[in-house]
């Protein structure tokens, strides 16, 4: 009898997002967001350095020309002193299949790429992309993400998961209650409209339940705000209460 997801153990998940005050990540073309400052992007490359793995969708990984990597020497050796790889493992997600070979991440060698799919990717894009990522294809609509979280645990020996990105990503792992953390940089600029991304995705993309989280760091440095906080405090709660009672 295959497990449940709900049973299935996860590494832990921190995502990372800059947003605008009025709560996109993204403008109405999807362009690059390229909106935070030097520091907040400073900021990325150590949260990145947190994480085992670096997951991002495929569609992000296009519109930012991200190569995933982890440019900066001392963040490297850290990495290193704590019994990690020098360089995160990068992990695409493509519910689709649409992932272009030509990308900019798959020309930087630095650490392994595991795509995750479905069997709508087709057989010759699958073999193009294998000579640069492993593939996993799941014989289904999406991709399960619980179960991805624990394939990346058990096949890869992944403990900590960075998500950067997008909006649809982030709301498939709130809705499987898969995030521990959320660090937001709030940078000062309103883009309004009803087309950009939320951090959820599309605006009016509601999520099942509400998201409880707790402060726990807080900077304001140039015009910025970056702050941490912890997720999934309700369901904890209960549980703990559960287990007392």
């Amino acid at each position: 009898m295959a497990a449940d997801p709900e049973d299935l153990v996860r590494p832990k998940v921190i995502a990372n997002f800059a947003l605008t005050w009025d709560g996109r990540i993204s403008t109405r073309q999807r362009t690059a967001s390229d909106f935070s400052s030097p520091k907040d992007k400073r900021r990325l490359l150590e949260i990145r350095a947190e994480g085992d793995a670096v997951i991002v969708s495929a569609t992000t990984v296009a519109a930012d020309t991200m190569t995933m990597g982890l440019p900066d020497l001392g963040l490297r050796q850290e990495r290193v002193r704590r019994g990690q790889c020098e360089y995160p493992i990068r992990v695409l997600v493509s519910g689709r299949g649409e992932v272009d070979p030509e990308l900019r991440v798959f020309k930087e060698r630095c650490s392994p790429i595991v795509i995750y799919t479905t069997d709508c990717m087709s057989e010759s894009k699958r073999n193009e992309l294998e000579r640069f990522a492993i593939v996993k294809v799941v014989k289904a609509p999406r991709v399960d993400l619980r179960v991805m979280l624990n394939a990346l645990m058990c096949d890869f020996g992944v403990r900590t998961v960075v998500c950067e990105g997008g909006g649809n990503l982030l709301s498939g792992l709130l809705r499987e209650g898969c995030v521990d953390e959320l660090c937001l940089t709030f940078c000062p600029y309103v883009f309004g409209g009803n087309l950009g991304v939320t951090l959820t995705g599309v605006v009016g993309d509601w999520l099942s339940s509400s998201v409880e989280g707790r402060l726990i760091d807080f900077e304001f440095v140039d015009g910025e705000c970056f702050t941490r906080w912890r997720l999934n405090v309700v369901k904890k709660r209960e549980i703990q209460l559960r287990n007392v009672q």
